[in-house]
């Protein structure tokens, strides 16, 4: 089994000003010690896991981590900064950065030795060494716990201790007071049981952990955790739980078997606060208890998937992180339905839509029958779209209560023929009808059965008396409306929506935007008719650009990028290529003022001339792989050139201005000015 750091794996000079520039340059070790198969796949993986909470913590630590399937084992990188790098913590920036890879299947042994170092960089004394390390290799020996002095210094500490020996007659006078505290404290002591969970369960789960319980001791009471990590998690005692006065819950994934801790004054909190502010998570449990204030906990109301963790967001933000979990579930269906429509399409043409039910009519020797099979079994993955949909915005809305409601509620939306906006419609009330329940206090007898048996009748029924009679027919009547104004898109019309969702699919390049304007178009083939799959040609083209335009510009002008982005732009040609636009991202995190508004010129032409060109798309994804299934092939190519060329274009232009005013500014006095700018700017732009 490898170590899981060694000297090469360290960089005491780390030069990186930013976090993305951080993340890559300690990854670029990790490659080249055979660690990291694919360097970009893996910073993507890196850059999703920073994009759910900033991984910076008090005291100068930085700890971007993820789980990924490009790591072949559990490895560690440390850099340290002399100027600081901003990972987002609340006290400033950080000068010590580990960069942490799992596999996506990674072994205990090694996940339980990255827990470890997450609860060592609670103690200042081993920051402190890491901070004075004055080479690779002891560094990289403090992280392993086999410092090559700490023997010594034992061996030290030992030989000093056999020397105060007179104290110890008096020791069994002060045993009698000693013997008799614990049994006060553990007969009165208040008693805590606490969850610690993060995403990928490699840090903050056990940094929380870690915390809590230091500050457990510090405040006099019993605090055990429970840390739901990637190792897999023990669960706590019945006894114990049963036992606690109080639950605090610091979590940014769904807890597991909550149902547990119901009955239990809870606090519950991203796993942030269990590692800044622990203390004041006791005194709240605490208060808490001496209100009486008790409650199930799976009354809490943040999305569980994508929640922030804090109970300050905005309503704003809050549904976007509602509808945002329900379409992140609603696309695996997409993508599977879709592209095997697609592909019946392709087979058989578009009138295999009509063909009879292979489960009575099936030959194995015509391919008709094959396209038939492929297209009914797409079919049937795509009338779960809605229900999906439904199910997931009030599962994120009021945890797993939420599902059968939601699941309910957009299964009517199908039947009324209310489409798309039915289902989120029907998602939003699920979860308001639960949460609306699940804050009247109920006897302690009865809450066992709340979640399985009175939750679930109560809502489903609410739900599906507000879809069949209240607001159903207008929403259906809404998406009548609104099939028929994509129906009858044409001429100047439909250049303007091609505008507006080129312009939203490349401003923030596969985030909240973005995926409103795919699920858009999704949406429309629900129901497909000509405007719709107009629409689905134009997000997917628009989307193309960035990508593309990138790698263009990094083979046209290389001199204006970093070594770094001409590497990702070659990544970028297959990612552009195939429909992933979040292959610029790397590009726009470096220079987010002249790639982003590149990228949406380019797509807002891309979108425009696709509506003017009158192509159609029947598949939801797949790039230039499903070419073959657009109408008007010839033309949407020459759309998605024409996005490319400008966008590259603007970037060259405006990266080539700001290059033109650094070298004037530069001192003409210095020595090889040329090459000390490109040796200064490098690691920033990567």
């Amino acid at each position: 089994m490898s170590e899981l750091i060694t000297a090469d794996l360290v960089d005491l000079d780390l030069s990186a000003d930013t976090k993305e520039a951080a993340a890559r340059s300690l990854a670029e070790r990790m490659v080249a010690a055979g660690r990291v198969t694919d360097l970009e796949g893996f910073l993507a993986d890196v850059a999703a896991r920073e994009a759910q909470m900033p991984t910076g913590l008090d005291g100068g630590i930085g700890i971007p981590h993820c789980r990924s399937a490009h790591v072949t084992e559990p490895t560690l990188a440390f850099g340290r900064s002399a100027t600081g790098i901003d990972f987002g913590a609340a006290d400033g920036p950080a000068d010590l950065v580990f960069l942490i890879a799992a596999p996506t299947g990674g072994d205990a042994d090694h996940l339980s030795i990255l827990s470890t170092l997450a609860r060592h960089l609670m103690d200042a004394e081993f920051t402190g060494a890491l901070r004075s390390a004055d080479d690779s290799e002891r560094a990289a020996a403090l992280v392993r716990g086999d410092e090559p002095e700490a023997p010594e210094a034992e061996a030290e500490a030992e030989a000093a201790e056999p020397e105060p020996e007179a104290p110890a007659a008096e020791a069994p006078e002060a045993e009698t007071p000693a013997a008799d505290a614990p049994e006060p404290e553990s007969a009165s002591a208040f008693k805590i049981v606490a969850v610690t969970s993060c995403p990928t369960g490699i840090a903050h789960t056990y940094m929380a952990a870690e915390s809590l319980t230091k500050a457990g001791e510090d405040a006099g009471v019993e605090l055990v955790v429970e840390t739901q990590g990637s190792a897999g998690f023990t669960r706590l005692d019945p006894a114990v739980i049963e036992a606690a006065d109080g639950v605090i819950f610091a979590h940014d994934v769904e807890v597991r078997d909550r149902e547990r801790f119901a009955g239990k004054p809870v606090v519950d909190v991203g796993v942030k606060a269990g590692i800044n502010r622990p203390a004041e998570l006791i005194s709240e449990v605490r208060e808490k208890a001496a209100r009486g204030e008790v409650g199930a906990p799976a009354a809490h109301r943040d999305a569980p998937m994508d929640r922030g963790g804090e109970e300050t967001d905005g309503y704003g933000t809050r549904l976007r992180k509602w509808l945002m979990t329900g379409v992140s579930y609603m696309v695996p269906f997409v993508a599977a339905g879709g592209l095997l429509m697609a592909l019946a399409f392709a087979i058989g043409g578009y009138e295999i839509n009509k063909a009879p039910s292979v489960a009575e009519h099936f030959i194995w020797t015509e391919t008709g029958s094959w396209a038939a099979l492929l297209f009914q079994i797409g079919n049937v993955a795509f009338t779960f779209l809605v229900p999906v949909l439904a199910g997931f915005i009030a599962y994120g809305m009021a945890d797993r209560p939420g599902l059968v409601p939601g699941f309910v509620g957009g299964s009517i939306a199908l039947t009324i023929n209310a489409g798309f906006l039915g289902g989120l419609i029907a998602g939003l009330l699920a979860g308001a009808v639960v949460m609306a329940i699940q804050r009247v206090r109920v006897p302690a007898p009865l809450r066992g059965i709340m979640p399985v048996v009175v939750i679930p009748l109560v809502s489903s029924a609410v739900v599906g008396f507000l879809m069949f009679l209240v607001v159903g027919k207008p929403i259906a009547e809404l998406q009548k409306a609104l099939t028929d104004w994509l129906s009858g898109l044409t001429g100047a019309n439909a250049i303007i929506l091609g505008v507006i969702l080129g312009l939203m699919m490349c401003f923030d390049l596969g985030g909240p935007l973005n995926k409103v304007a795919y699920a858009f178009a999704v949406g429309g083939l629900a129901n497909p008719n000509d405007g719709s799959l107009k629409v689905m040609a134009a997000v997917m083209a628009a989307g193309m650009v960035p990508p593309l335009a990138m790698a263009l510009a990094t083979t046209v002008r290389g001199k204006l990028f970093s070594k770094a982005e001409r590497e990702n732009g070659k990544a970028a040609w297959v990612l552009g290529a195939s429909f992933i636009t979040e292959g610029a991202i790397p590009f726009a995190a470096g220079d987010p003022l002249r790639v982003i508004p590149s990228a949406m010129a380019g797509g807002a032409v891309t979108g425009a001339l696709s509506m003017a060109f009158g192509c159609t798309l029947r598949a939801p994804h797949g790039g230039i792989f499903v070419v073959p299934l657009i109408g008007q092939p010839l033309l949407y190519l020459v759309a998605i050139a024409a996005g490319v060329a400008v966008s590259t274009a603007l970037v060259v232009v405006l990266k080539g201005l700001r290059k033109t005013g650094t070298e004037a500014a530069a001192p003409a006095a210095e020595g090889e000015p040329l090459s000390a700018a490109e040796a200064k700017r490098e690691p920033v732009a990567a």
